[in-house]
């Protein structure tokens, strides 16, 4: 296996870059094999992000429900590096807008407690596909995007292993809440949802951060022990070839 350079992240050193002269013909074109693994690489962790999305808990009294995937968010970030993490959520976000239900379960009405894990208990894949500004959860799948680039430029700058990997999980879980907050307030606003004696911002964190706060704190320490983790197995890789 090839050295991993100081620019590479995790997926680079698992599966190392091809010579540029590796490409094969499409329709009178030479594709570089790189570009192929690269554009692969961004739809699979597209559909783990999707995946991710079907774990979920809704509670009682917020619309926007818990779900893994801010932990996938951060992995992917971390494992694809800047460009093609911020590429690979782009075409999650742009997955659900035309269409295929990659979104988290629309778990019943507020007041409800729901718990939905992948499928629902008829065997059935529940995600939601919808325009990202008709959802009360469209900024935060926004704030994926920016989180995966930021994570992904601090992993390229070996922020994805060492004592730095648990301040770089926390600034990408941190960043996705700035757009996701700022949306949550305008769609309450939008509909008239604001409960008397709560304000808009006071009921914007109760819905859109306090129930979170917990679970994003244990799926960031979740992604800071696969990352490093994963960077001690393909060390030992090396190793062993040598």
């Amino acid at each position: 296996m090839q050295a991993a350079t100081p620019r590479a992240t995790l997926i680079d050193a698992l599966l190392p870059r091809l010579p540029a002269d590796r490409c094969f013909a499409f329709l009178g074109f030479r594709v570089p094999m790189d570009l192929v693994r690269d554009v692969a690489l961004v739809v699979g962790f597209a559909w783990f992000v999707a995946l991710c999305a079907q774990i979920a808990i809704k509670v009682p009294w917020t619309p926007v429900p818990i779900t893994g995937q801010t932990f996938a968010v951060l992995v992917t970030g971390g494992t694809l590096g800047a460009w093609r993490g911020g590429a690979s959520l782009s075409v999650y976000m742009l997955m659900g807008i035309i269409g295929i239900p990659v979104f988290a379960p629309t778990l019943g009405d507020t007041g409800e407690w729901y718990i939905h894990f992948i499928v629902s208990s008829s065997g059935h894949w529940d995600g939601t596909a919808k325009f990202v500004w008709d959802l009360a959860s469209g900024g935060y799948i926004v704030g994926f995007i920016a989180s995966a680039v930021l994570v992904g430029w601090l992993a390229e700058r070996r922020w994805d292993r060492g004592p730095w990997v648990h301040l770089g999980m926390l600034v990408g879980s941190v960043t996705l809440y700035v757009p996701g907050l700022l949306w949550l307030a305008w769609w309450i606003a939008s509909k008239d949802l604001v409960v008397e004696g709560a304000g808009l911002w006071g009921q914007t964190m109760e819905w859109g951060l306090y129930p979170f706060i917990v679970g994003d704190l244990m799926k960031l320490f979740l992604a800071s022990m696969v990352l490093p983790l994963g960077w001690v197995l393909v060390s030992r890789k090396n190793l062993e070839k040598k």
